[in-house]
């Protein structure tokens, strides 16, 4: 079973990023929905999994599409 929460360092890990650069992402509202719990900032999973597949491309310039009865 999954944690609920990533941190961010756990997150820039994940992506290889540094996590100034999630920083820059919350300050700029770019990336994936973060919660706060006072200055503790935490990814919801589920969240981050929404964000990694809506930057899922099937060519250059072309999001892949998902067919919920794809037999793929």
């Amino acid at each position: 079973m999954q944690a609920p929460f990533l941190t961010p360092t756990a997150l820039a890990s994940r992506w290889n990023l540094a996590t100034k650069t999630l920083s820059q992402w919350r300050w700029n509202g770019h990336g994936p929905q973060y919660c706060k719990f006072g200055k503790l900032v935490r990814y919801p999973i589920e969240d981050v999994q929404a964000f990694e597949e809506s930057k899922t491309f099937q060519t250059t310039g072309v999001p892949l599409i998902r067919l919920e009865n794809s037999k793929e």
